[in-house]
C-alpha cells in the first residue's frame, strides 16, 4: 500500500517590534525589511510598528502563538513584558533594515535549541540590546529616547512659530496675548496666534527631553523628577544642556532608590510618594545649586560663540555638522546634529542659531536627493528596485528625511555614504556662507518661504545634491563596466561578466531587504 502523505509543517510564526528615535522612516524600513526576509524564508512575520504617533498593539493571541521574537529598535520597547518567555534576537533597528534575514535565522537557531527570555527587564532601556551593552550604548539609548519624545514638540511648536513669523513679521513676538486681544479679522491677531502656541509648543522641549531621558532609564518613576529637572533647566536658562543633565541626574537618582532595600508595608507607596518625592528634591537641589549656573553658563557661551561666527569659521562649522548630518543617514551622529540646532533655536531665535539650523536641515535633505538626481540620470548603474527607491526619494529629501538614502547605503555603503557625505558637507558650507536662516525645525522644501535668503538656500541644496549624484555616479562607474564599452576579449569578457553579476545579484538583494516604502514619508 502506499504511504499517505505527510501533513504540511505550519510555517515558522515570528512576531517583531520596530522602532527608531524619530519613529518615523527606519521603523517602517525594518518592518517592510523583516516582512520582504519572512516571505522569503517561508516564514510568518507579523511587525508592530512603534513610531512616534503611538503604535497599535498585536493581537495577544498572536503573540502566544509566535515561535520567535525579533526586537529591532534604538528606543525602549513597550510593553516588552508581553513577549517574555520566547526566543528573541534583540538589536538595533539598522540591523533589521540591513539584515533581516540573518535576523530571522538566528531566532529559528534559537528556537531550536530552546534558547527563551527569563522575563521582562527591570527597566526600559537597561534590557534592550544584548547583555553585553556597555554604558555607552545605553547612553545613546538613553538620550536616543528623550530625543524621540521631543521631536513632535519640535515640529509642532517650530513650523507654528515659523507661520507667525511669515504671516506677521518678525515684531509678532511683541504682540499682546491673544487671550486678552485677538481681532477674528486681522491677519495679525492670527499670526500671534500661531506664534503663542508655537511658543508654549516649544517650550515643553527641555522639560520632554529631560523626563524621558529619565524615562529610558528608569521607567514611570523617572518622569516626575526628569520635567522637575528639565522646568529648572529653562527657569535658571541652562537650555538644551540644562535639560540632559537633568534627565541623566534625574534617571539615576531614581535608579539609586530603586536599589535600596525596603520593608513591604511601603512598597506600595514607594512609585506614588517616596520615590517622586525624595528624587524631586535632590534634582532641584543639584540644578539649582550645585550644576545648573555653570551649564547655564556654558549655554550661554555657546550661544555667544554662535553669534560670532564669520567668514571661515562658519564655513568651517557648516562643513562639519554637513558631514555629521550624512555620516549615518539619520543615525546617532545624524540625531547629534539635529538636536544641537534644534536646541540652538530652544534657547532663543538669535541669527547664529537660525544659520546652523538651516545648514542642519539643507544638509540632510542631500542624501536622499542625491541618490534620487543619480538614479535618474544613469539609472543602468543601479538595480531595479534602486530606481524605485529613487523614485520615493525624491520626497523624502524635499520632506528632510535624511534616511530616504539608506536604501541605497545598505546595498553599497562604501560608495554611497562618502559621497552623501561629500555632499552634504558641500551644501552646509554653503548655506552658512550664503547667510540663510531657518525658523522652522522641520519641513524641508516645505518651509522655504520660511527660509531667510530662500534663493540662495536652495542653491545650496542644489549644488550638494548635484555633487553627491556625481560622486556616486563615479564611484559606481568604477566598478561597473559600462553598457555602452566595448566588450573585452572572450575569456576576460566572461570573467568579469561573472563577477558583474554576482555583484549585481549582491546589490539587487541587498536592496530588495530595505526597499524604502513610500508611505513612511
Amino acid at each position: 500500500p502506499s504511504a499517505e502523505p505527510a501533513p504540511d509543517r505550519a510555517p515558522f510564526k515570528i512576531v517583531a517590534v520596530t522602532s527608531c528615535p524619530t519613529g518615523i522612516a527606519h521603523t517602517y524600513m525594518a518592518a517592510e525589511s523583516l516582512e520582504n526576509a519572512g516571505r522569503d524564508a517561508g516564514v510568518e512575520v507579523v511587525v508592530e510598528t512603534q513610531g512616534s504617533a503611538g503604535f497599535t498593539r498585536l493581537d495577544p493571541d498572536v503573540i502566544a502563538a509566535a515561535d520567535g521574537v525579533i526586537f529591532a529598535h534604538d528606543v525602549p520597547v513597550r510593553d516588552r513584558e508581553r513577549f517574555a518567555g520566547k526566543p528573541t534576537v534583540d538589536v538595533g533597528v539598522k540591523a533589521g533594515v540591513n539584515r533581516p534575514a540573518e535576523l530571522i535565522a538566528e531566532v529559528r537557531g534559537k528556537a531550536e535549541r530552546g534558547e527563551t527570555t527569563a522575563g521582562a527587564a527591570a527597566t526600559p532601556v537597561e534590557g534592550a540590546g544584548d547583555a553585553g551593552d556597555g554604558y555607552g550604548t545605553k547612553l545613546r539609548k538613553w538620550l536616543m529616547s528623550g530625543v524621540s519624545y521631543m521631536v513632535p514638540f519640535v515640529a509642532a511648536g517650530g513650523l507654528l512659530i515659523a507661520l507667525g513669523f511669515a504671516i506677521g513679521g518678525y515684531e509678532i513676538n511683541e504682540a499682546k496675548s491673544v487671550a486678552e486681544h485677538f481681532v477674528w479679522t486681522e491677519s495679525a491677531s492670527w499670526a500671534a496666534l500661531l506664534f503663542q502656541v508655537g511658543g508654549l509648543a516649544f517650550a515643553f522641549l527641555v522639560p520632554v527631553l529631560a523626563g524621558y531621558i529619565a524615562y529610558g532609564m528608569a521607567d514611570r518613576p523617572g518622569l516626575v523628577p526628569g520635567f522637575v529637572g528639565g522646568s529648572v533647566a529653562v527657569t535658571i536658562d541652562a537650555g538644551f544642556l540644562g535639560g540632559l543633565a537633568a534627565g541623566l541626574i534625574a534617571g539615576a537618582t531614581v535608579m539609586a532608590i530603586q536599589k535600596v532595600r525596603i520593608p513591604a508595608v511601603l512598597r506600595g507607596i514607594m512609585p506614588v510618594v517616596v520615590i517622586p518625592l525624595i528624587s524631586s528634591a535632590v534634582v532641584g537641589f543639584l540644578m539649582f545649586l550645585v550644576v545648573g549656573k555653570p551649564i547655564a553658563s556654558l549655554q550661554s557661551a555657546l550661544t555667544g560663540w554662535l553669534e560670532s561666527l564669520t567668514g571661515a569659521n562658519a564655513i568651517i562649522l557648516g562643513v562639519i555638522l554637513g558631514l555629521m548630518m550624512c555620516f549615518d543617514l539619520g543615525g546617532p551622529l545624524n540625531k547629534v546634529a539635529y538636536a544641537f540646532a534644534v536646541g540652538g533655536l530652544g534657547a532663543g531665535a538669535t541669527e547664529g542659531n537660525l544659520k546652523v539650523m538651516a545648514a542642519v536641515m539643507a544638509a540632510g535633505m542631500v542624501p536622499p536627493l542625491g541618490m534620487a538626481l543619480a538614479t535618474t540620470v544613469r539609472g543602468k548603474l543601479f538595480t531595479k528596485a534602486e530606481r524605485e527607491n529613487g523614485k520615493a526619494a525624491w520626497v523624502l529629501g524635499a520632506s528632510f528625511i535624511t534616511e530616504g538614502a539608506i536604501p541605497f547605503a545598505a546595498a553599497d555603503p562604501l560608495r554611497v555614504i562618502p559621497a552623501s557625505m561629500a555632499g552634504g558637507a558641500v551644501t552646509g558650507a554653503l548655506s552658512m556662507s550664503f547667510g540663510a536662516t531657518l525658523q522652522a525645525p522641520h519641513g524641508g522644501a516645505f518651509v522655504v518661504p520660511l527660509i531667510g535668503q530662500p534663493l540662495l538656500y536652495l542653491v545650496a541644496i542644489v549644488a550638494g545634491t548635484c555633487v553627491s549624484a556625481g560622486m556616486v555616479v563615479l564611484l559606481k562607474g568604477m566598478r561597473k563596466q559600462g553598457p555602452e564599452q566595448s566588450p573585452a576579449p572572450a575569456p576576460v569578457a566572461t570573467e568579469a561578466a561573472a563577477t558583474q553579476g554576482a555583484q549585481g545579484a549582491q546589490g539587487a538583494q541587498g536592496t530588495e531587504a530595505v526597499k524604502e516604502p513610500v508611505a513612511a514619508a
